[in-house]
């Protein structure tokens, strides 16, 4: 009597990948208001180069002992990635001196629908008519946000500077997801830290600007965001190897929720084009989050 071997079941997928970034998401919102109010006594290059400078330290002080491992690969690609957030961290910084930290929150939050756009760029990954239903509903979104008289949209140099920023983060998740892959979290993180302190307080000087004037919550929200920073870029590079590019960024989209909520609480106005404008770009990632689910069961 011959028996049939059955395959093994496989072990079900664990969620802490997927919880560690739920809780980056929190952590990021709440950091738009705190960075806005640093930048009344410190430049955005200034401000950003403690922030990351903090952060470096303390990846270090984290991962010393696994240093003499560092690979050229974590080197190259640590360094590679951290100029994209040197851009990112920047644009945005920028960004936040002239618009409210909730508008922040919602432009940024228009990379969900452009990562499968870039990975599409890049990788030959082409997105469905999900994903471009996801990008349609963004740009509209965007539109009520910044507000359109006529045939003309008011896009401030804030907006811009935002949107800009937003491209680069896009940038960042595919890559992370592309090359985290085999590598030390928390080694090529301190890289990608060290990078963006480095490169953002040279450009402090080039950009005139001069040194902060230091009052007690301005060095609050350097440790504090410099604490954040190095949480949220470990988890990151730590999670990204098992949490693929598109379903990272559907979690990630709760960022500008928490951002504008947080801004809301704080008093910052809420107007009727803003609140459709966030509506539609919140139904932009559902609608990517539907294009993510469909994509992950596709019949092979």
């Amino acid at each position: 009597m011959s028996t049939i071997a059955l395959p093994a079941a496989q072990p079900p997928r664990s969620l802490l990948p997927d919880l560690s970034l739920v809780g980056v998401t929190l952590i990021w919102g709440g950091t738009f208001l705190a960075v806005q109010t640093a930048l009344q006594w410190s430049g955005a290059f200034v401000f950003v180069g403690m922030r990351f400078a903090v952060a470096a330290l303390l990846a270090l002080l984290l991962c010393r002992r696994q240093l003499a491992g560092l690979n050229r690969t974590e080197l190259l690609g640590g360094i590679g990635i951290g100029v994209i957030l040197y851009f990112s961290y920047n644009l945005q910084t920028l960004g936040l001196g002239h618009i409210a930290s909730s508008t922040s929150a919602f432009l940024t939050g228009l990379y969900v629908p452009l990562v499968p756009l870039l990975q599409w760029g890049l990788f030959r990954q082409r997105p469905g008519w999900l994903a471009w239903a996801g990008v349609a509903l963004a740009f509209a979104g965007l539109l009520l946000l910044a507000g359109v008289d006529g045939l003309s949209i008011k896009l401030g140099l804030g907006e811009w500077l935002t949107i800009a920023a937003t491209v680069t983060i896009a940038l960042e998740i595919c890559l992370l997801s592309r090359f985290a892959a085999g590598c030390n979290a928390g080694r090529m993180a301190l890289v990608q830290l060290a990078t963006v302190a480095l490169l953002s307080l040279a450009s402090a000087p080039l950009a005139g600007e001069a040194l902060p004037q230091w009052q007690p919550l301005l060095l609050v929200s350097v440790l504090a965001l410099g604490a954040a920073t190095a949480l949220i870029q470990i988890v990151m590079n730590w999670a990204q190897q098992t949490v693929p590019a598109t379903r990272a960024t559907i979690i990630y989209a709760m960022e500008p929720v928490w951002g504008g909520l947080i801004g809301w609480l704080a008093g910052e106005a809420m107007g009727a084009g803003k609140v459709g404008g966030a509506a539609l770009i919140v139904a932009s990632v559902l609608l990517s989050q539907l294009s993510a689910h469909k994509a992950t069961h596709a019949p092979a």
